[in-house]
């Protein structure tokens, strides 16, 4: 398949029932809220999310958390040197064809490369900034969010031998009782013919989309406490988009139904896309 010739469009609605989406580390790790009351899952998080989805898929990734590492570098720094040739390291150019070839998300979502040279000697090296095709918003709740917050304890000897009972220690752990949260995101044409983002990559970005929670339980988000609902993709006609991306994103209105006062359950809510002449969106239930 060629390089992305037309301009892409996405929309994926997410539902949250007893879990924490995305914790704030300056607000003890609650969920994030805005100053309206809206959930937020950030965009950075999300991404995070579709990079591990193509890890298990088989994709190289250039940024790889700790926790999916599946190669024996340690930073991201060391990931380049061992990759890339020294030839490559110090010419720009080379190294933005090198890179983009190599790592998916280098091509997809871009790159700051500012430790090119591998530290050798003051001035050895550049720094090469590589803007990818996709970009993506953070993730916002269609209703303010109602946040439950409970103590925890832990009485077990975390030292010692055991034979003296540690004192306590107390904690806090919070949740999102329920939220329906939606984000949009695009696919760039004109950066993929840059960076060399194929049709394929499009299709293993939908695919990602999809399958954003699978693998992804946790303490703060238990299994089946956050699922993908629907996922929206609009595929242009040409590079430019038959429509501006703000005007195919409003397309999509998530509300809950009339008769219902607080909404409990994704099944609460009223999904309607106001059809775009020329521009039909593919529908895709989550997994």
């Amino acid at each position: 398949m060629g390089v992305l010739d037309r301009k892409i469009d996405f929309a994926v609605i997410i539902s949250v029932k007893n879990a924490n989406p995305n914790g704030d580390p300056l607000n003890g790790n609650r969920p994030r809220v805005t100053y309206d009351g809206l959930g937020e899952i950030s965009d950075v998080c999300i991404k995070r999310k579709i990079r591990n989805r193509l890890l298990e898929r088989g994709e190289d990734i250039f940024v790889q958390s700790d926790d999916y590492r599946v190669d024996d570098y340690r930073s991201l720094r060391n990931r380049a040197e061992g990759e890339l040739t020294k030839d490559e390291l110090k010419d720009p150019d080379k190294l933005r064809e090198a890179a983009c070839k190599k790592w998916y998300d280098v091509r997809a979502f871009g790159q700051v490369f500012a430790f090119s040279g591998g530290g050798r000697s003051k001035g050895d090296g550049v720094s090469v900034g590589i803007r990818g095709p996709v970009s993506i918003h953070p993730a916002f709740s269609v209703l303010p969010i109602s946040i439950s917050s409970i103590q925890i304890t832990k009485s077990v000897s975390g030292e010692g031998d055991g034979a003296k009972r540690a004192s306590d220690t107390m904690g806090m752990k919070h949740r999102v009782d329920h939220g329906a949260y939606v984000f949009f995101g695009s696919v760039n044409p004109q950066l993929a013919q840059a960076t060399g983002f194929s049709v394929e990559d499009a299709e293993g970005l939908k695919h990602a989309l999809v399958h954003l929670f699978d693998n992804d339980a946790s303490s703060a988000r238990p299994e089946g406490s956050m699922e993908v609902y629907r996922v929206m993709w609009w595929e242009h006609n040409n590079p430019s988009g038959q429509y501006s991306s703000s005007r195919v994103h409003r397309s999509l209105s998530v509300s809950p139904k009339p008769e219902v006062k607080e909404p409990r359950d994704i099944n609460d809510y009223v999904i309607e896309i106001t059809e775009l002449d020329g521009l039909k969106p593919e529908v895709i239930d989550g997994n």
